[in-house]
Formats: structure tokens, sequence, C-alpha cells
């Protein structure tokens, strides 16, 4: 197993942790909101958060600390919407920033390795297709937006429709085009795609606890993700692939994740097992989920 954590990224960095917060810097902007891992002390002062920070993020007093919703107090000249870059060899993103009544910003920065690996798997690839990949529970599309730039055929999938137009505005601000946008209930989805026969060199799958489908259907990641695991099997080209799993649920682990997957696809040679983090200034290390990847170039 090992540590996997973004390297230099100038638009982002990890302030300080701690007392269940987090304060970050996302371009020119400071945001302080919850964050459920960070059990230690801050390593600042209260006041040097509030004086730091541009928005705060405060949660509705009857959630708990796991509660996501709330409302965020804003400082003059703060941005509701604003724009980051992210950069990676010859890859240059633009994605959308803004402050969300669920505390989140429109951007998971410890996916930044996850962008890397997927840049340069479709780099190495063989094929003399242009290749194909699929990301499921897509959000706000980072990973679609490298895979395009990488010259892929990409299907981004989420269940939100605000979510996609989100990812789209993301798209037309990275000078890219041509992403196929789908607002469907994952599993749905990818059943029809093995009916259909299709098959895809790279699959990304970032899926929640819970969550609904456009139609209602729930998803329940101890429910649901092993049948979804044997689909996206039939999906992914036996050859020249890439395969991407984070999990974010309290409770699982890489060492779960990583018999989870082989125990569908099979051993793998070369994969990496592992927690994702963030480093706060004070060197501390911010636990923000798990993964498990592998790819046959």
């Amino acid at each position: 197993m090992k540590l996997i954590t973004p390297q230099s990224w100038v638009e982002y960095e990890l302030i300080d942790a701690g007392n269940f917060e987090k304060l970050e810097r996302f371009g020119k902007y400071i945001v302080s909101r919850p964050e459920p891992q960070a059990i230690w002390d801050k390593a600042l002062s209260e006041s040097e958060w509030h004086k730091m920070a541009h928005a705060e993020f405060k949660k509705e007093k009857t959630g708990g600390l796991t509660a996501e919703k709330g409302e965020w107090v804003i400082k003059p000249g703060m941005a509701e919407q604003w724009f980051i870059n992210y950069q990676y060899k010859s890859m240059n993103i633009k994605m959308r920033l803004g402050l969300t009544s669920f505390k989140h910003v429109g951007i998971f920065p410890e996916q930044a390795d996850n962008w890397n690996y997927i840049f340069d798997s479709l780099s190495e690839l063989k094929t003399k297709e242009q290749p194909k990949v699929l990301n499921l529970f897509a959000y706000t599309g980072g990973a679609s937006l490298v895979a395009k730039a990488a010259g892929a055929d990409v299907v981004h999938v989420d269940s939100i429709k605000q979510v996609i137009n989100w990812s789209a505005e993301n798209m037309a601000a990275s000078n890219l085009s041509d992403i196929r946008w789908v607002i469907e209930d994952a599993v749905k989805f990818v059943n029809r795609e093995v009916k259909r026969g299709k098959q895809y060199n790279g699959i990304i799958l970032d899926p929640p606890s819970y969550g609904h489908g456009p139609n209602g259907e729930k998803w329940i990641l101890e429910d649901k993700l092993n049948e979804l695991l044997k689909q996206c099997k039939q999906l992914l080209s036996p050859k020249e692939n890439f395969f991407i799993l984070n999990l974010y649920s309290t409770g699982v682990s890489s060492i779960m994740a990583e018999t989870l997957t082989e125990s569908i696809f099979g051993k793998q040679k070369d994969k990496e097992t592992g927690a994702l983090y963030l480093t706060d200034k004070s060197g501390r290390k911010l636990p923000t989920g798990v993964l498990y990847r592998f790819r046959n170039l």
C-alpha cells in the first residue's frame, strides 16, 4: 500500500486542518469548511483562520459532525464563482469553482494525482483507434477533461443535471469539446452498455456512499458496488486499458478496495493500492479517501 498525494499545484494548497475543519486556498481565495477526518487540533489560532478566510461554511446546527448542508459567510470582495487552472505536461484544464450549500466548491484537489495517472495512461496506450473512456459518478468533470485533453473519446455519467451543466462550463473554459454527457443512474447506464457490447479503454469510478439517480434510483455503496464492478469488467477492454476506483466512505479501506476489485478483474501486475491525502503547511497529512487502480499498456 502507498500514500498518494498531488504534487505541487500552484493554484491550490491546504493551509491548515483541525477541529473538524480545513482551511484551503483555491486560486486567490481562501475558504474554511467542515472536515470530519480532521480530529486533531488546528495549528493556527481561530483568529488567524477567521482573518485569512474569505468565506466560511457554517453547518446547520441539527446536522452533527457529518452534516454537509449549511450556508457560507462571505467577506466583501469574495466571488461566489471563480476559475482555477491545473497544468500537467502538455495538459492545461480550467475549472469553475463555486460556493454550494453542501460545502463543496466543485473540485476535489486530491484527485490531481489520478488526473496525472489518466493523462499518462492514455498517452502510453498503443491502440490504433481513438481510446474510449467512461467516467462514472463524474461530478464536475475533472477526470473527463483530462481524458479529453489526452485525446480520448469520453463518456461522462452523472445523475444530477446541474452538475452536468457545470461540467459543460468547465469543458468550454478548457477549450475542449465533444464530451458526451449522460444524465442517468450509473448502474442503469452500465447495464445498457453491456447489452450493447460496448468496450472502453479506461473506466473511472468515484462513487458516493449514498445517492439517488434522476428517477429516484437508490445508490448504496455496500449494496451496489460489487455488481457494478462485475458489469464494468465486461466493459473494460481486455488489453490497452486502465481502471480507477476511488472510495470516500467511512470504514472502507484500500485493502477492501483491492480485494473487491481483484476478485472480479483478477490479480494485476501494474497496480497501485493506497490512501489519498493532502498535506497542510505544518506537514500534517489529512486523509481524503482510498483508491485502487491498475493499467495494462
